[in-house]
């Protein structure tokens, strides 16, 4: 995908509308407890900055589904882009009204403001053309760095670029290289290892990788209803007797395209669903009725390991167990401390994989995190992202 990016057009001292994903978890005092999204964003917005322009940025935050809500507000948002960039983010208190606006007509050159959460308005998410044309106002071009949401086609993501000149920043253009390299020119052995709760929401992620990649390495829930369509018994676990069948395919589609697929060889199982619960190790073929798989075993761990030894790029998406909590967090963390010792390409799939890395502290181990959980599965299943095709080709 060779799309334009804001280094392809000239910005001096344009007007710029820029879409980020400022969708960040806060405490219920509205405290932000991880800012890495808005981190993500900064080289983007530095480089508006040095080149003069007035900055209008939009971003999303929860779903308010279309009304105002003051826990929805992106004010801490600005307070916090604020302290990061050490230069005053001007704050709207609307998205298209008066405020907005007025403020976005007062800008001067080398200066920021943000509107309000774009989801305060239904038009968002509807991707409405007189909302979309509304917030292409505020610009001359259209950046778009939000990754995280490029598989929505929404106002604020796909409908402004039928008016304004659209490229992405570098965000977007990290994402796509490292995804995109993987995927069409993976320097092998390319190992995919794959987690997650259900075999469901993973199939066409599955499906695409089969043709792709050298290991497919299956843990966390999903991995149990692929012991069950062998004809064993998961006890309590983690189950989707309806895809038994589609499972069953997919083990065969591996063959047949000569991919290792390889399943857990042990479980730690728990009596209930409680970070102290009692709890021991068992192999696949023997999980006792009334107990529940909730992590990967030391076997597996180690087997893991051993067919990670040679990789040369690895993609890794969902967690291997319940990471969180501690005591059915070992196989992801154990994989986790692993990847970041590879000689290797390794590229975590946004959401519990990213999180569950940061949370061993190897976010800077790793080659590429993924800021979009959600876009990054589509673009692993092969899928066109709509905020991604909207933008200018080079």
């Amino acid at each position: 995908m060779n799309k334009k990016t804001v280094r392809d057009i000239d910005l001096k001292n344009k007007k710029v509308l820029v879409r980020c994903d400022f969708n960040v978890p806060m405490d219920e005092n509205r405290n932000i407890t991880d800012n890495r999204r808005i981190v993500a964003a900064l080289p983007t917005i530095k480089y508006l900055l040095e080149q003069n322009c007035k900055i209008v940025v939009c971003s999303h935050l929860g779903r308010p589904k279309g009304e105002f809500k003051e826990e929805f507000s992106l004010k801490p948002v600005a307070k916090e882009l604020s302290r990061l960039l050490g230069k005053d983010v001007i704050m709207a208190n609307d998205v298209i009204g008066p405020d907005a606006k007025n403020k976005a007509e007062n800008l001067k050159n080398g200066e920021i403001m943000l509107l309000e959460n774009v989801r305060f308005h239904r038009e968002e998410t509807d991707n409405d053309p007189n909302f979309s044309k509304e917030l292409a106002s505020f610009g001359e071009i259209f950046v778009n760095d939000a990754f995280g949401t490029a598989h929505r086609a929404h106002a604020s993501t796909e409908g402004v670029t039928k008016y304004l000149p659209a490229v992405s920043g570098f965000l977007i253009e990290k994402e796509l290289k490292f995804l995109g390299e993987a995927l069409n020119n993976p320097e092998r052995p390319f190992v995919a290892i794959l987690g997650g709760a259900k075999v469901s929401d993973k199939i066409g992620v599955i499906d695409s990788l089969l043709e792709k990649v050298d290991t497919l390495m299956i843990g966390g829930g999903m991995a149990y209803t692929f012991f069950k369509a062998q004809g064993y018994e998961v006890g309590n676990s983690l189950c989707e007797p309806d895809k038994c069948d589609l499972a069953l395919k997919l083990m065969e589609k591996a063959k047949e395209k000569n991919v290792k697929f390889m399943l857990p060889i042990d479980t730690k199982i728990g009596k209930e669903f409680k970070p102290d619960t009692e709890s021991k190790t068992v192999g696949w073929k023997e999980i006792p009725e009334g107990w529940e798989g909730f992590d990967i075993g030391e076997k597996t761990i180690e087997m893991f390991k051993e067919e990670l030894k040679n990789a040369k790029t690895v993609i890794w998406n969902g967690p291997l167990g319940l990471f969180e909590f501690d005591q059915f967090a070992i196989g992801t963390n154990e994989i986790a401390k692993d990847l970041a010792t590879l000689n290797a390409t390794t590229i975590i799939g946004g959401g519990d994989s990213a999180a569950a890395v940061e949370k061993a502290g190897l976010g800077d181990k790793m080659t590429h995190i993924s800021t979009g959980g959600g876009a990054s599965l589509e673009f692993l299943e092969g899928k066109k992202l709509p905020g991604i095709e909207a933008l200018m080709d080079k």
